[in-house]
């Protein structure tokens, strides 16, 4: 997602705004998809435990057991980074709620103002020396 997304007639305010919700949303999105990701990994890190244990008590060749045993243990190693990437999305996703609503907070009655004006406004830092 770039800033040229959402243009607003040259309102940075309400690009930015719409910038910030729409971040929101896909760590949102992507929040949910990596929970379902979670669930389908775990599962998958059981069966192949319960695979190797059918193999181990079947009596086969133990280098099958130890490898399949590998795989359950690299599944549910993935899953803990998983899990950890899925709470660090909503974790992000609350963030940049609090940023927009700070944003709005500062800069929403400015906005406001200057959207209301038929004259333009001078750019950011004119009136600094």
């Amino acid at each position: 997602m770039s800033t040229n997304d959402i243009k607003s007639d040259d309102n940075g305010y309400k690009a930015t705004q719409a910038n910030l919700d729409k971040l929101s949303k896909a760590l949102d999105d992507k929040g949910v998809e990596l929970e379902v990701l979670l669930r389908r990994m775990k599962a998958n890190a059981k069966k192949a435990e319960d695979t190797a244990q059918a193999i181990e008590a079947a009596d086969l060749d133990p280098r099958f057991v130890e490898l399949t045993f590998a795989v359950s243990t690299a599944l549910g190693g993935a899953a803990v980074h998983i899990q950890r990437l899925a709470e660090d999305a909503v974790e992000g996703a609350a963030h940049s709620r609090v940023v927009q609503n700070s944003h709005a907070t500062l800069y929403g009655q400015l906005d406001e103002i200057r959207s209301g004006r038929r004259e333009k406004t001078p750019k950011a830092g004119f009136f600094t020396e």
